[in-house]
C-alpha cells in the first residue's frame, strides 16, 4: 500500500512539474524571436573569444502606426547583472499623439530631439510639462499618461529606461490602453457587455459606439480628416483643467448627438480615477506637474580639454529616488578617451547620440571581452565591476547618453590618470604588486597628467609595439 501512495505521489509530482514547464512555456512564447540568454554560457564558462556580448542589437517592435511607432532592445539575462532595465525608442511624427495610457513598467523618458508636452495624472489631478531637447521625465508604473509631439513639422525622438521589474510577463513592457477601439483595443472590452452596460448605466447601442471606432491605433496623427483625430484634436486644445475631466473624448458621439447623450467619457474617468472637483483644488499646481530636469543646460560633473560628463542621480532629480535609476551624459572631443574604469555598484546602459567611435570592455581575469565600433544608435551595457573605456574616433566627437541601474551617485572608479585609484595606492605596496621599483612606478603613475578624459593616441601605441 505505501508503494503504491508512492508511486502515485510521484506521478503526481511529475504531472504538476510537467504543467508547470507547459504553462512557463506557454507565458514565454511569443517572446522566442528575443532569443536567449546569449553568450552567458560562453561567458561563466570561461570567457572565450571577443564576442559581441555587451552590445545589445536586437530589438522588437511593440507598436507602428503611420504616426510612428515604439521599438524595445531588451537588456541581457538577470544571472549576469544584479538589476537590468530595458531600452526604448519612441518615434513620433508631426503633430500626433500618443494616447493616453497606463503601464506595468515604470519609465523615465529623455528627448533626444524635438518637443512633447506630457500629461501625467498623479493624486486624481492631471499635471502637464512641456519637455525639449534634453529634459528627462520620469512616468511611474500604473500611472496614466499621454504624450503629444507639439515640435512644428518636427520628428519627436525619446529614448526610454523600461525598469520591468514589476512587469507582469518576466521583463516585458505591457501597455494598458484606457480608450480604444478596434485598435487599440480598451482595457475595458475584455468585459462582458453586461458587465459595462450595468456599470454605465447606458445601452448596447451607446456602448458599442464608444467602445469600437478607435482604429488608427496607439500614436494617431492630429493633421488628418479622420473623424478620431478631430477628436484627439479637441482633446489636446482643451484646457488642463477639461482635459482630465474630459479625458479620453477620442470615441465621443458626433456633435450633433452630444446633447442628447446620457453619458461621457467624464463618467468613465471619474468611475476610474475618482470623483474630481476643478474648481477646488486641494494641492497646489507644482506637486502634481512633476518637474523635469535637463540635461543640456546642467553644468557638467567634469569638464576639461578633452570633453565633459555629467551623472545625475536623486540628489539632482528626485523622481529618480523611487525608480532607483540614474542618468548621464558624456561629450568626447576628436581623439579624446574616456580612461579606464569601474563602476562599482551599478550597471550601465549606453546609446550613442552622435559621432563614432569604440568600446572595449575587460573580463575579471584581465581578458579582452569585447572591443566593438560606436556609431549613433548603437546600445551597448556594462556590466558592474568591469573595467571598460570608451573611446572617440580621430575625425569627430562621440557623444553618449544612458542609464545607470542606482539612484544614488555612482562613483566610478579610474584605473589611469591623475585621479586615479593607481594614485591613491602608490606606495612600495603596489610597487611589489607589479614587480617593479617605488621609482619606476611613480613614473608610470605620472605620466599621465589629465584626469578622467585624457587624449587618445594609437600612433603611439602601434610604434611601442613595433619596436
Amino acid at each position: 500500500m505505501g508503494k503504491r501512495v508512492m508511486a502515485s505521489l510521484q506521478v503526481f509530482v511529475h504531472v504538476m512539474c510537467f504543467g508547470v514547464m507547459a504553462m512557463a512555456m506557454s507565458f514565454d512564447h511569443e517572446d522566442e524571436d528575443w532569443g536567449r540568454d546569449q553568450g552567458e554560457e560562453e561567458l561563466e564558462a570561461g570567457h572565450r573569444g571577443h564576442h559581441n556580448w555587451f552590445l545589445l542589437q536586437r530589438s522588437r517592435v511593440l507598436l507602428r502606426t503611420e504616426a510612428g511607432e515604439m521599438r524595445v532592445v531588451r537588456s541581457v539575462g538577470r544571472r549576469m547583472v544584479h538589476r537590468h532595465i530595458n531600452l526604448g525608442f519612441l518615434s513620433m511624427e508631426s503633430n500626433s499623439l500618443f494616447i493616453p495610457q497606463y503601464l506595468d513598467s515604470s519609465i523615465i523618458v529623455f528627448v533626444q530631439t524635438g518637443q512633447a508636452n506630457v500629461g501625467l495624472v498623479r493624486h486624481h489631478e492631471l499635471g502637464e510639462r512641456q519637455l525639449r531637447a534634453g529634459d528627462i521625465y520620469r512616468i511611474p508604473s500604473g500611472s496614466t499618461f499621454y504624450l503629444q509631439n507639439v515640435g512644428e513639422g518636427q520628428r519627436l525622438e525619446l529614448i526610454l529606461s523600461i525598469d520591468t521589474s514589476d512587469s507582469l510577463r518576466m521583463g516585458n513592457l505591457e501597455n494598458f490602453f484606457i480608450g480604444g477601439g478596434t485598435y487599440p483595443k480598451s482595457v475595458l472590452a475584455g468585459f462582458d457587455s453586461e458587465i459595462l452596460t450595468s456599470a454605465f448605466n447606458v445601452s448596447s447601442s451607446e456602448l458599442r459606439q464608444v467602445l469600437t471606432r478607435q482604429h488608427q491605433g496607439p500614436i494617431v496623427s492630429l493633421s488628418n480628416s479622420h473623424p478620431s483625430s478631430h477628436l484627439w484634436k479637441k482633446f489636446v486644445e482643451m484646457k488642463k483643467e477639461d482635459k482630465l475631466l474630459k479625458l479620453k473624448t477620442m470615441v465621443d458621439t458626433p456633435q450633433e448627438q452630444e446633447k442628447t447623450q446620457t453619458w461621457s467619457w467624464r463618467k468613465l474617468l471619474n468611475s476610474m480615477l475618482g470623483t474630481i472637483e476643478n474648481e477646488k483644488r486641494k494641492h497646489s499646481h507644482h506637486e502634481h506637474s512633476q518637474e523635469s530636469f535637463n540635461l543640456y543646460e546642467t553644468r557638467p560633473d567634469f569638464t576639461n580639454s578633452y570633453g565633459s560628463s555629467l551623472s545625475v542621480d536623486q540628489s539632482d532629480y528626485s523622481p529618480l529616488q523611487n525608480s532607483g535609476i540614474g542618468v548621464y551624459l558624456v561629450n568626447l572631443k576628436a581623439g579624446s578617451m574616456l580612461a579606464p574604469h569601474v563602476n562599482p555598484t551599478a550597471t550601465e546602459y549606453g546609446v550613442v547620440l552622435r559621432g563614432s567611435g569604440s568600446i572595449q570592455i575587460v573580463f575579471p581575469n584581465g581578458t579582452l571581452a569585447m572591443k566593438a565600433n560606436l556609431r549613433p544608435g548603437r546600445v551597448f551595457w556594462v556590466p558592474r565591476y568591469f573595467p571598460f573605456c570608451q573611446i572617440a574616433s580621430n575625425h569627430e566627437p562621440l557623444e553618449f547618453f544612458g542609464f545607470t541601474t542606482s539612484a544614488q551617485h555612482n562613483h566610478p572608479q579610474f584605473l589611469a590618470g591623475s585621479s586615479s585609484v593607481l594614485e591613491a595606492l602608490r606606495g612600495p605596496e603596489l610597487a611589489a604588486a607589479f614587480g617593479v621599483s617605488e621609482g619606476r612606478l611613480n613614473r608610470f603613475v605620472n605620466a599621465q597628467r589629465e584626469a578622467v578624459i585624457v587624449p587618445y593616441n594609437a600612433e603611439r601605441s602601434q610604434k611601442t609595439d613595433g619596436r
